[in-house]
């Protein structure tokens, strides 16, 4: 199989409106299920081989696609955030650590974007990843303004100010851990104290302020 359209097509009608319902409706049908019974009765459940590699070829081709998302969302947002007279002196478009300070560097500003899409649960490794972003967004030695664009900010402040332990933040990601432990070896406990020292140095931004089609997910 090798037509992604078709292939998403066959992966829509299988999960129908909601892939938990379905998986649990074929549970329900399966259970005491002959063996001499069973290949017929997964075949009226819609279940082949042709949707198998429907699945992989999609799984196949998103398995970059956060590095898609995160070049798409930058390029978008770049010409409503830019002002008069700045100009581009680096980007990172790729998701992920590129060797490149931040996503965006201009003349004016330095800026980490992130496309996560908060759920309002608990989401930890999502928390671990803005965090680290705000870090080294605020320790970063420049004078330029600093920003941290998030989808919404609702659910990235209340983490900020919460008081998730940030020894468990640490523990996650060794540059991370290595250069705050460095700096600050006593000073912080909890993530709405660092946040608190240093919520006037960086500025979190809603990017559906500049990409209203955002608001849609």
């Amino acid at each position: 199989m090798s037509d992604l359209r078709h292939a998403s097509s066959l992966i829509t009608n299988f999960r129908g409106a909601s892939l938990g319902k379905t998986l649990a409706g074929v549970e329900r049908r399966l259970v005491g299920i002959k063996a001499s019974d069973a290949a017929t009765a997964i075949s009226e459940l819609g279940i082949e081989a042709e949707v198998l590699l429907a699945a992989l070829l999609v799984k196949k081709h998103s398995s970059q696609i956060n590095e898609i998302v995160h070049a798409l969302g930058i390029l978008l947002a770049l010409p409503s955030i830019l002002e008069k007279g700045e100009r581009v002196e680096s980007l990172s478009l790729g998701a992920g650590n590129t060797g490149k300070g931040f996503d965006l560097e201009t003349n004016r500003r330095i800026a980490e974007f992130t496309f996560i899409q908060w759920q309002g649960g608990s989401e930890v490794i999502r928390q671990n990843k803005i965090f680290k972003d705000f870090f080294f967004l605020a320790e970063a030695e420049t004078d330029k303004t600093r920003e941290l664009y998030t989808i919404g900010t609702e659910w990235p402040m209340k983490f900020f100010k919460s008081g998730r332990r940030l020894a468990n933040i640490l523990a996650g990601n060794a540059k991370l851990g290595t250069a705050f432990r460095r700096k600050y070896p006593k000073t912080f406990e909890h993530v709405r104290e660092y946040y608190g020292s240093k919520k006037e140095v960086v500025a979190v931004m809603d990017l559906c302020e500049h990409l209203p089609v955002l608001r849609e997910e």
